[in-house]
């Protein structure tokens, strides 16, 4: 069984020694991940664009394992303030509307008081369509 770890380039990854992601075997197991652009290291300050950042950030990190987001089984979604969580409702369908992963919420704090939402995933591997073995 081989292991994989896949990074985002986030300094956060390699100051505190942690996987973006991690692939074990036909499992995928996407750490906690929050609405910055890695690329520029910036956080928008809407929960609904961290929320649609969020998952951008999980879809590549599932690409990079070999999985899409119609592979994810399981959500648990962490949001601060117990208000923040119903506008995040049409960005989760959107990505999960098909899907539909068994979930999780959870009110906590998360690392930095910008931080609104915080989305972790467990996707398994499937054999699709045109695929050898």
């Amino acid at each position: 069984m081989s292991r994989r770890l896949i990074s985002s380039g986030s300094r956060f990854e390699a100051e505190i020694g942690y996987s973006r992601a991690v692939v074990d075997g036909d499992w995928v197991f996407v750490s906690g991940t929050t609405g910055y652009d890695y690329a520029t290291m910036t956080i928008a300050e809407g929960v609904e664009e961290q929320c649609d950042q969020a998952f951008r950030n999980i879809a590549a990190a599932l690409s990079e394992a070999g999985a899409e987001m119609a592979d994810v089984v399981r959500a648990t979604f962490i949001v601060p303030r117990r208000e923040d969580w119903e506008p995040c409702w049409p960005v989760v369908r959107r990505w999960f509307g098909e899907v539909r992963p068994a979930s999780t919420l959870l009110h906590a704090g998360l690392q930095t008081d910008a931080m609104r939402i915080e989305i972790e995933v467990t996707a398994r591997l499937r054999r699709r369509q045109g695929d050898k073995g």
